[in-house]
């Protein structure tokens, strides 16, 4: 069993930090596709990559201790499952960048469906955390879940707020370019998980 030490915070923002890096880059992708982006908007996008980042380890954690062998055979679907989700959105983004026509801000904005299917697919791989968590005690895994939901929210402002940046001076492209964003990742979800 784990002890309550300064190397546990530590390893718990570690952890954080490798599993926010997906979502950096979907935030990056979304401040791309939405330059004028309201402050609060970005705090709920943050806020819900935050929340599923901080769910999947417990979801994870909780399966150990109830149904670790249906995990196990569920954990090969996750690479398949996020690559699936990453190529739709990132396809979607893709192909509304390249249409011309009615290039309207409304139809580049990320919507609410569009923010819960990149927090599941960024966070899904957070689900085998569980695995490495699983030694911890209740407690100590839902700390560890929300140092990490703290991390990831604070990396995926930094994400939107640079993504802004840029899009702003993108314009037209900044779709584009979140799309193929979008769809790289899933691929290297896809690449790692697999292979």
């Amino acid at each position: 069993m784990m002890e309550w030490s300064l190397l546990f915070f530590f390893n718990s923002i570690l952890l954080g930090v490798g599993l926010a890096m997906d979502a950096f880059s979907v935030s990056l992708a979304n401040g791309l596709s939405e330059p004028a982006m309201k402050s609060k908007k970005m705090c709920g996008i943050a806020g819900v990559f935050a929340f599923f980042q901080a769910l999947m380890p417990m979801i994870g954690w909780v399966c150990v201790h109830t149904i670790l062998q249906y995990l196990k055979l569920f954990e090969k679907c996750i690479p398949w499952i996020a690559l699936v989700l990453l190529l739709y959105i990132g396809g979607k983004m893709l192909i509304e960048g390249m249409k011309k026509q009615e290039q309207d801000e409304e139809r580049t904005k990320v919507g609410l469906t569009a923010l819960l299917i990149q927090g599941i697919a960024t966070s899904i791989d957070a689900l085998s955390v569980g695995f490495t968590i699983a030694e911890y005690g209740f407690m100590m895994a839902l700390v560890c879940a929300l140092i990490i939901a703290v991390v990831t929210f604070f990396i995926s402002m930094a994400g939107l707020i640079i993504g802004k940046k840029f899009g702003t001076r993108l314009s037209n492209s900044a779709s584009i370019l979140g799309g193929v964003i979008l769809i790289i990742i899933g691929l290297e979800i896809f690449i790692t998980g697999v292979f």
